[in-house]
């Protein structure tokens, strides 16, 4: 394996480009059983009608675990974005397509429920045992349904081709459950780094086009944020904490 060619590069991973395939080499932070289930979930989506890089291999790469997968060439939304600001309407458009389009495919059976990783994810957050009993309340209170959700549905994990088709990465934490959820966790990424206008103008587009309501969407905002608290990432803590705080979204 040729490790020469970066094109991406995390806090606790970096990813390779060796001819036609990708290498996401990973950190001793990650355990076996979290790298495991990472190719697991991709191998269960392959399963299904969606454009997705196909999973090779899983090996070990000078001690260090990595994931082998097919190379597809092209771009992704986020850089069309910038590269072309004056077709960003059309973009954010495509986007929320892609993403009902994932929603609308049926769910491989064996997929972790999103409900039951959000309240084990609430109980180990870092928050006072009365909001984290809230939250785990509101949430119990959820509609339970099995709609496929991405769960970290960005721009950056979309390749779009020079043909127009695209392909959808990045399916760490794939689960079945409720789409307002799927989209409170996308609405939260985009705020998380400073786009609170984008954010909004993608809330609104997400409840326009699929029918669900806005107050429905916002009402997973705590609940999502809360299970994010659990990753002990210290630079969104504060961010966090003060949506995983807000029980009735104002």
């Amino acid at each position: 394996m040729n490790l020469e060619n970066v094109i991406a590069e995390r806090k606790d991973k970096t990813v390779y480009r060796d001819g036609d395939k990708v290498i996401k080499v990973f950190d001793e932070s990650y355990s076996k059983p979290m790298i495991l289930n990472e190719a697991l979930n991709t191998a269960r989506v392959e399963e299904t009608e969606l454009n997705i890089p196909k999973l090779l291999e899983v090996r070990k790469i000078e001690g260090k675990w990595a994931i082998v997968s097919e190379f597809v060439e092209g771009k992704n939304l986020e850089q069309l974005m910038q590269e072309h600001p004056e077709k960003f309407d059309e973009y954010r458009e495509l986007f929320v397509n892609i993403q009902l389009e994932i929603l609308a495919t049926p769910a491989p059976a064996m997929l972790n429920k999103i409900k039951e990783k959000m309240k084990n994810k609430i109980a180990s957050a870092d928050l006072p045992d009365s909001v984290k009993y809230d939250l785990s309340t509101r949430l119990e209170g959820m509609p339970t349904h099995s709609k496929l959700c991405h769960g970290d549905f960005v721009p950056s994990n979309i390749l779009i081709k020079e043909d127009g088709s695209h392909y959808i990465i990045d399916w760490a934490h794939v689960t079945q459950g409720n789409a307002g959820a799927d989209a409170a966790r996308t609405y939260l990424r985009f705020s998380l780094h400073g786009r609170k206008e984008e954010a909004e103008r993608y809330l609104d587009l997400f409840a326009e086009k699929s029918g669900i309501e806005k107050k429905i969407i916002q009402k997973w905002i705590p609940i999502v944020a809360a299970s994010q608290l659990s990753k002990g990432k210290e630079e969104e803590r504060d961010f966090l904490y003060k949506w995983a705080d807000v029980i009735e979204f104002q």
